[in-house]
């Protein structure tokens, strides 16, 4: 696993810190997504926890969820990360925070899918693996 440039000293990581619905839509706007409100609050309860970064004066600035099967395996998903806070590494201290907890919960294995463009950042940079997978597109055609 290669060593990331450390984050902003001034952004402060937490597991499982209140975070807002309205709060998980801005930032999923502030890098192009199109977030649908009311996502957060139906996610949060099949969760084993999530993390979030804050900068300095308390703005949402990185976030993953490891949602999970109440067992030994966790999945790692929806991870974002601010524009003006990337290539900084925030995202890979986010996501090896989530594997620490996700590993101290008990779990046995964590998984992550990703695009082939962020393929370096989960594989170099967070230390994930390839694997071979398989995946039904459930709303694509049969």
């Amino acid at each position: 696993m290669s060593t990331p440039p450390m984050a902003a000293p001034d952004v402060q990581i937490e597991w499982r810190a209140h975070v807002s619905d309205d709060e998980l839509v801005e930032l999923t706007r502030s890098h192009g997504g199109s977030p649908e409100a009311g996502w957060w609050d139906r996610v949060r309860a099949h969760s084993l926890g999530w993390v979030t970064a804050r900068s300095g004066a308390g703005q949402l600035a990185g976030f993953v969820n490891v949602a999970w099967d109440g067992g030994d395996h966790a999945f790692l998903i929806d991870t974002k990360t601010r524009p003006t806070h990337q290539r900084q590494g925030l995202g890979t201290v986010v996501v090896r925070r989530a594997v620490e907890e996700a590993r101290a919960a008990g779990c046995e294995w964590l998984f992550v899918d990703f695009e082939p463009p962020l393929a370096e950042f989960y594989l170099e940079a967070c230390g994930f693996r390839a694997i071979p997978a398989g995946l039904i597109h459930l709303t694509g055609p049969v």
